[in-house]
């Protein structure tokens, strides 16, 4: 919140609470109770999640909404002639206490929600499409924002002045701010639509997930099962009043070793298929109907703009810059991950014909036979792994790992606020001791957090009268639980993750830029992966899984062997894990590279998709199109190509690090103050060139890959 420009608003709310008549004070003194509508007076200025309720959001977000009109307006009503500062910079600052309120609601829709919060999103998704409209469609505000940029060359504007000039201009004009009055209004209508649709989508899922359990009740059932998924099963069904059975659910830290390990190939098929039919089971919560018109309104609405499809309005922005490009990497790298993943197909046919067995292999067969051939190939068994990879280990081993690139440190804090109390919070402190942010950490699954790992953030980075702004940073996860007294041990793709994360809470950490709007990740979503899977590479290196893989129980570094073993597994079933990704990302482009309105059902659509590029039937996408949760509820529409294309960047950069040594002071340095500290001020493509010296060379994807 901007208190200079806040403070004498508030003034004038403190009086009218002190002269009012009765009604109109109550409704005041209401607001000024409200915690989300006052200045934090907590630690850091952190929300104060232990006195915000869901009976405040809406009184919130409807305060939060006036003021922010009430302040487009006084930029409207200007009489002075458009400048940079009256014009731009005072939109740039507006509409921050919107932000906060929404920031924290939006947050908690994601990682706590409940019924209530729900149905305020429900509500509040066309309100809040519309205001953005109304901003974003009002020509007289846009005629003062073309004035403005029309002298942008005689203005002196510094390099970020500029490039927060350019990006408003740019936003009015991709949002439809040229448009006649007529389309504004179609494009009102499609936006509203949108939103609406998009919330569902994402609750929908949710329900799905959180509806389906599969009850095991007969101990022999639970042949193959390694001990710590048992026990976590049977404390689920302990909590869910099933005493004396065990429980499986949908959450990763369940049903993906529950298909690794399970002897019981029907109960392997039964849990598989609810997984596989989320949102496609014909009943309230299903999406079919609900994609299609996601997808086919973003078509209309990028025909309304000026383009030929969604995937061309969305890739205008990104490094990829187009349809072709995308579809141009995704075909070089699928026949050489179909040819692998045929190969690891005919190897487990080989294990099931070995068994005496008749059947094909199907999806929920791969990662349990997988599992026999990585047992007998490489003697490497994930059970065997997990001990060396407990959480509190693998958390200290990324704060390590930044300490020693860039000597930051991490101060466990227990005297701020939180939403929820496995909240973590850590005080980010520079290599100069001066306060660089914090980090609050969320790594376990509840019914009230959606799927997945993500970052995002309570306070972007700023700055203030000269003086930075530090931001309030969150990492969300759905790890694998504390079983017992013993801590969580996660898989090594669960260590991974963590690490991924991390690498985007640092790109939000270490943002140094004047501009909340250019902070941090603003940038586009090919480059936004970069800083978060560059660190995955630190998790899986020898020296430093020597530093932080440590036995909870004996305290052991892991051993020699163990790593040996690792490495050489490196490249196994990555022709799966390429093939199940790649085919999620050209699904994605199929739905938004559309330049005709789709007309076949969801289900014919991706089997036409699939069978198009000659997926075969053991894998299927990653995610099907009715838990496509990134791109019809999560920002990532034609943009799930995005992990991969970042992949070619990061591979090629960690690369630079193995040439200079692992900890290069001065390779931290350049990517430090090129990529992490930039956030969206410059040209990713020349933000990249300025710390590697050259474009990316995509041979280290491949060779990572094991696809060379």
């Amino acid at each position: 919140m901007n208190k200079k420009r806040f403070l004498p608003y508030l003034a004038i709310v403190a009086s009218l609470v002190v002269g009012c008549n009765n009604q109109e004070s109550k409704q005041k003194q209401e607001d000024l109770k409200n915690p989300l509508l006052t200045a934090y007076e907590t630690p850091f200025e952190v929300p104060p999640f232990d006195q915000i309720k869901d009976e405040h959001f809406r009184p919130a977000f409807k305060e939060a909404l006036s003021v922010h009109n009430a302040e487009v307006d006084s930029i409207l009503n200007n009489q002075a002639e458009a400048s940079f500062e009256n014009t731009i910079l005072a939109l740039e600052n507006a509409g921050q206490l919107l932000n906060r309120v929404s920031t924290v609601f939006y947050n908690l829709n994601s990682a706590n929600t409940n019924d209530t919060i729900q149905a305020i999103a429900k509500d509040m998704a066309p309100v809040m499409s519309a205001h953005s409209d109304e901003i974003s469609l009002n020509s007289k505000l846009f005629d003062r924002v073309k004035a403005v940029y029309a002298k942008k060359a005689e203005l002196g504007l510094d390099a970020e002045d500029q490039k927060l000039l350019e990006e408003t201009y740019k936003d009015f004009v991709r949002s439809g701010a040229n448009l006649k009055e007529e389309d504004k209004e179609k494009l009102k209508k499609i936006n509203a639509d949108l939103s609406v649709l998009t919330t569902q989508y994402g609750q929908n899922l949710l329900n799905e997930l959180n509806a389906y359990e599969l009850v095991v009740d007969k101990a022999e059932d639970l042949a193959g099962l390694p001990e710590e998924l048992k026990t976590a099963a049977a404390n689920e069904a302990k909590a869910k009043g099933k005493e004396g059975k065990w429980v499986f659910t949908l959450q990763n830290p369940s049903i993906m070793p529950f298909l690794q390990y399970a002897d019981n190939r029907e109960l392997r098929k039964q849990i598989w298929e609810a997984y596989q039919m989320r949102g496609n089971n014909g009943n309230d919560q299903d999406n079919k109907e609900t994609l299609v018109k996601i997808a086919n309104l973003r078509l209309e609405k990028a025909k309304l703009l000026g383009y030929s499809s969604h995937a061309a309005y969305v890739l205008e922005e990104s490094m990829a810059e187009n349809p072709t490009n995308v579809n141009n990497l995704l075909n070089k790298l699928w026949a050489p991950a179909l040819a692998k993943a045929k190969t690891e197909a005919a190897d487990i046919q080989k294990e099931i014909d070995a068994a005496k067995d008749t059947f094909t292999v199907a999806p929920y067969d791969w990662r349990y036979y997988q599992e026999k051939i990585r047992k007998a190939r490489y003697a490497l068994n994930e059970e065997e792994i997990k001990p060396y990879f407990s959480l509190p280990a693998v958390r200290e081993g990324a704060f390590e790992t930044a300490k020693k690139l860039w000597g930051i440190s991490f101060v466990a804090l227990n005297n701020v606020p939180v939403y929820h109390p496995e909240v973590e919070v850590y005080e980010v402190r520079d290599k100069d001791g001066s306060h660089l942010g914090l980090l609050y950490a969320d790594f376990f699954p509840r019914e009230s957090k959606r799927s997945g790992a993500w970052m995002t953030s309570y306070r972007g980075q700023s700055r203030k009268d000269g003086k930075r702004v530090a931001p309030v940073i969150s990492i969300v996860c759905n790890f694998t639980k504390p079983v017992g007294d013993n801590p969580a041990l996660l898989t090594f793709d669960e260590a991974t993750t963590l690490f991924h994360e991390f690498g985007h809470a640092l790109h939000g950490l270490f943002s140094n830029v004047k501009h909340r709007s250019l902070a941090g990740t603003s940038v586009p979503r090919d480059f936004v992966e970069l800083p978060s899977q560059i660190m995955e590479n630190w998790a899986g290196d020898p020296e430093v899984l020597k530093s932080y893989a440590k036995h909870y129980q004996t305290k052991e570094a892991i051993p020699d062997a163990l790593i040996e073993k690792m490495q050489k597994a490196g490249t196994f079933d990555q022709g799966f894990a390429t093939v199940e990704y790649l085919a999620a990302s050209i699904l994605d482009m199929n739905y938004h590279a559309a330049t005709a309105p789709i007309a076949a059902k969801a289900n014919d659509f991706e089997k036409a998709a699939m069978s198009k590029i000659g997926l075969i039937d053991a894998i299927i996408p990653r995610y099907r199109s009715t838990y496509f949760q990134h791109i019809f509820s999560g920002g990532y529409s034609a943009g799930y190509y995005s992990y991969i294309w970042s992949e070619v960047l990061d591979s090629d950069a960690f690369a630079a690090f193995k040439e200079k040594g692992l900890y290069d002071q001065g390779t931290a340095a350049a990517f430090r103050s090129n990529i992490l500290e930039k956030g969206g001020t410059g040209n990713p493509a020349e933000m990249y060139r300025k710390f590697r010296g050259a474009d990316p060379n995509p041979v280290h994807l491949m060779v990572k890959r094991g696809l060379n």
